[in-house]
């Protein structure tokens, strides 16, 4: 089959060929008619089929086709929300290497870079903006952009953003929009929090499942190396100095274990830069660009960038630590191995991580195979310890040692940082806002930081935080029920998610 045969037109056609892709994959050849035909839409996907082409394609074709607003005023049509700013740029770049034989405009915008130059192309006309949810909230609060003609609506990687916390963003956004629209929910896996979203926002949607949910692909060569905790970066540097590997996309559970391990490298003779939250938007994406063009040996990152890293022809991932969440495996090793190329995933497990080991295999309904090499042997006397109390910068939420802790917590605990804003975003507002439009100041604290207060101002890292997804820990705090279903009926948004707050300086927000 040919993308011609899709329905789709010549210039797109045309525009595909060049970018040397032929015959679409699966989830291209069900989704793209689907969205052809003019429904809402839910689909899933292994992470690297191509899911950003089954959607901006037709949608380019859609808006190609449908009668524009009147006066001849570009207005915009299409919106993408995507999770990370690594992913908003990845989309709005496939939109407009898709689209170059198009009169039709993008943008892309998220927190982290000056908003001025945003707002400056939104006001010479744009048909489709791809944003984080945090950003584009701000263009909303401080009137910038006009949704009113919105015609397609994409929820791109929405598992994803419900795991760090965007619902109540997303509910503001819809919120907004006219209520007659096509509306697209893409997703690497399908929870039961994904699927009522789905039915919240969805109006008898098409349903596509190319793979059986939270697998991984066939083309990655999946490999355990046992190793004692304290020898893994010197494990690390013995195999890519062995086997010579170039591009080497390595995970750590937190920033502080990823600046660290960058720089240790570094010490090694390897060439090795850190991706994650705190970094400036300029070194992340100095950082992605060195890597993508192979004048970067090892880009470290936290699971912030698992999505958002779209490199041709990948060949390693590493998980230096294993993830708290199984299905955040899936998505790191899904960076190699994508669009039918092989790849190679390498995990460095130690005795405290043999818990989490057990989660992914069953997550993945097969075993790792695992191999011990030379030189490298654990220690069969060695004794689990609770992953935060080391004090190695190494976990960011809490534990799952197979003590009786749920699914409830592991959700509570997966707490990234946002990524729709940040430092010098440039808007008016607070630090914090509530459900209305009006900025709030945050009040002054008295006494300690409760341990459910999140601060990832740099100002703060001298004193103790509670756990956060990429952040270092420290004492475990007592977990929370969870309950998925108040996701979206109203009220708290996760009974389990820890609630949180950032600087002014920042321009976040919390609960």
């Amino acid at each position: 089959m040919s993308f011609d045969s899709l329905g789709l037109s010549e210039p797109l056609v045309r525009a595909v060929n060049e970018l040397g892709y032929t015959s679409p994959t699966p989830i291209q050849q069900q989704a793209i008619p689907a969205v052809l035909n003019g429904g809402d839409l839910m689909a899933g996907a292994q992470t690297g089929t191509g899911k950003t082409a089954g959607f901006t394609l037709p949608i380019l074709q859609r808006l190609l086709t449908m009668v524009p607003a009147p006066n001849g005023k570009r207005v915009i049509r299409a919106l993408i929300l995507t999770p990370t700013r690594e992913l908003a740029a990845q989309v709005e770049e496939s939109v407009r290497a898709y689209g170059k034989y198009l009169k039709l405009k993008s943008t892309v915008m998220f927190g982290g870079v000056g908003i001025n130059p945003q707002i400056d192309a939104l006001r010479r006309g744009v048909d489709i903006v791809v944003a984080t949810p945090g950003r584009l909230l701000d263009h909303m609060q401080q009137k910038t952009i006009d949704l009113s003609h919105l015609e397609i609506l994409v929820l791109d990687e929405a598992d994803r953003m419900l795991d760090m916390g965007f619902i109540h963003d997303i509910k503001r956004v819809l919120a907004k929009l006219p209520p007659k629209r096509q509306n697209l929910l893409f997703s690497a896996t399908f929870s039961d929090e994904i699927k009522a979203l789905a039915d919240s926002l969805l109006d008898s949607p098409a349903l596509i499942e190319v793979a059986r949910r939270n697998t991984t692909a066939e083309t990655v060569a999946q490999k355990i190396h046992p190793v004692d905790r304290d020898r893994k970066r010197e494990l690390l540097t013995h195999l890519i100095k062995r086997h010579n590997w170039f591009q080497v996309l390595v995970f750590t559970r937190t920033k502080h274990g990823a600046n660290r391990l960058a720089e240790q490298l570094t010490k090694d003779g390897i060439s090795a830069l850190a991706i994650h939250g705190n970094k400036s938007q300029s070194a992340r994406t100095r950082a992605l660009s060195e890597f993508k063009d192979g004048t970067l040996q090892v880009l470290v990152a936290t699971d912030i960038a698992a999505r958002g890293i779209d490199i041709d022809q990948l060949p390693h991932v590493v998980n230096f630590d294993l993830p708290n969440v199984p299905e955040d495996y899936v998505h790191r090793i899904g960076r190699t191995g994508r669009a039918g190329a092989t790849g190679e995933a390498v995990s460095l497990v130690c005795v405290d991580e043999l818990q989490l080991l057990k989660d992914i295999e069953k997550l993945i309904k097969r075993a790792v195979p695992q191999e011990v090499i030379a030189g490298f042997e654990p220690d069969p006397n060695a004794r689990p310890e609770p992953i935060q109390r080391r004090g190695q910068g190494s976990s960011g939420r809490q534990p799952r040692q197979g003590q009786g802790q749920g699914q409830g917590q592991r959700q509570g605990q997966h707490q990234p940082k946002r990524e729709g804003t940040g430092a010098n975003n440039g808007t008016a507002r607070g630090a914090q806002r509530g459900p209305g439009d009006k900025p709030k100041q945050p009040a002054k604290p008295q006494g300690p930081k409760p341990a459910h207060v999140r601060n990832d101002d740099p100002r703060h890292q001298d004193k103790p935080r509670a756990a956060a997804h990429e952040g270092t820990s420290h004492a475990p705090r007592k977990p929370r029920n969870a309950n998925p279903g108040a996701l979206l009926g109203g009220g708290k948004a996760r009974s389990d998610a820890p609630r949180r707050t950032q600087s002014t300086r920042d321009g976040q927000r919390g609960n």
